[in-house]
């Protein structure tokens, strides 16, 4: 079965704030280029510990009501024990237990199968590292 396991690393920038960033697109870009109409898995990584992968909405509110949510659940103050970095950088670390480091989604005929308003996205509450790498790899 050759080809069966393709896999592709992003280099994303995220910037010196906290961010959602849709990667919708460059999965169906990734899908196009290696999945040739078949159906399997799309595993989408982020190997950081202070960052995750969600299926969401965007452009609707939803990314900016993700980011207010955690700062409630994961706020940035000085309650951690994990301390250095940024003031409250230790919830940073806390983040991938409420917002796991990977997503595997279903590909059909070659393309990513999301609902209407879903879109995979990367989110990064860690601004003291802007660099960021997210690993693609279909499985079909």
């Amino acid at each position: 079965m050759p080809d069966a396991f393709t896999t592709q690393v992003l280099d994303v920038t995220t910037g010196s704030a906290e961010r959602i960033v849709d990667l919708t697109r460059d999965c169906a870009s990734f899908l196009r280029d290696v999945a040739g109409g078949r159906d399997g898995l799309l595993n989408i990584f982020v190997p950081h510990a202070t960052a995750g992968i969600a299926v969401i909405e965007t452009g609707a509110g939803s990314d900016n009501d993700l980011l207010a949510a955690l700062h409630t659940l994961l706020p940035s103050d000085d309650r951690w024990q994990h301390r250095h970095g940024s003031p409250g950088h230790g919830r940073d670390h806390v983040l991938p237990a409420i917002v796991p480091p990977h997503a595997t989604l279903p590909v059909i005929g070659g393309e990513l199968e999301l609902g209407t308003w879903q879109s995979v996205c990367l989110v990064d509450t860690n601004i003291s590292n802007p660099d960021r790498q997210v690993r693609l790899s279909f499985l079909g």
